[in-house]
């Protein structure tokens, strides 16, 4: 889809958005269960930091992606091959980075942001991190352009994967079967969100979970966790300290280290 077509339409799709956000919390009162107004509240206080920081960014984000485009090995043409081959290599990278953001503190300072809603609710998906280029998230997508996929078509592709996790975060859809053991679902993303020690570390994919089969990450949804959020931190809707709260524990830990290897420590060992 071309970019002007789909920013046509993007008022259309947000109004769907908002429409299943809605319809969610319908389906949880019926259910018993409270929508946590607080929680999202503060969700879209940092999305609109979120967008401000993105804005800020994206200038020379693009400068660094059309570089890497000019010197690029390929030219990989979209056709039909050229569309599948995009879509799994990304997906690739794209588990790697996620599995990587949990495991360097440095990446995990923005990705923890993310995982800071005490409930899983649709609108928990735009909870994201203020400084993904700080942590550099934009070098995973770097070699896929210099490889020789176009930046526009790679972040359309990166786009249309986040879109399909939106409807991943909600206790709505039960399990889904066979459906599991090849894409990622709303149970296996509860997994991944909870907060419970059985269940860390686990279901990195994007829109399918094969790699985290194929690399021992995967688990299927024993039971609903009980608990989400980040296991041994306090609940916060200060929108200040959930964006930036583990860069300043993280620079604490920095300075309160005595030597180099402290240092280095406190920044990339795991969270």
């Amino acid at each position: 889809m071309e970019p002007a077509n789909f920013l046509r339409q993007y008022p259309a799709l947000l109004l769907i958005l908002l429409t299943l956000v809605v319809a969610e919390g319908l389906w949880r009162r019926v259910h018993g269960g409270r929508y946590p107004w607080k929680q999202t509240g503060a969700t879209f206080a940092v999305w609109v930091g979120q967008v401000a920081s993105n804005a800020l960014f994206r200038p020379l984000l693009a400068v660094v992606f059309m570089w890497a485009w000019q010197h690029r090995l390929f030219t990989i043409q979209l056709d039909a091959f050229g569309i599948v081959a995009l879509f799994v290599v990304l997906e690739f990278q794209y588990y790697w980075f996620h599995r990587l953001s949990h495991r360097i503190r440095w990446l995990w300072a923005t990705h923890s942001v993310h995982h800071s809603s005490e409930t899983i609710v649709l609108s928990s998906a735009i909870r994201l991190g203020w400084t993904g280029a700080l942590s550099g998230a934009w070098l995973f997508w770097l070699p896929l352009v210099f490889a020789g996929f176009h930046p526009a078509a790679v972040f359309a592709m990166l786009a249309a994967n986040l879109l399909y996790q939106f409807f991943l975060h909600t206790g709505a859809v039960p399990g889904l079967g066979v459906i599991e053991k090849i894409f990622n679902t709303p149970a296996n993303h509860r997994i991944h969100h909870s907060a419970e020690e059985r269940h860390l570390d686990r279901n990195f994919g994007g829109v399918l979970i094969l790699f985290d089969r194929m690399f021992g990450t995967y688990l299927a949804e024993d039971a609903t966790p009980a608990r989400y959020g980040i296991a041994g931190q306090e609940i916060s809707h200060n929108p200040l300290a959930i964006a930036l709260g583990e860069w300043i524990a993280m620079g604490r830990d920095f300075r309160a280290a005595d030597n180099w290897r402290g240092r280095m420590r406190a920044l990339i060992s795991a969270p």
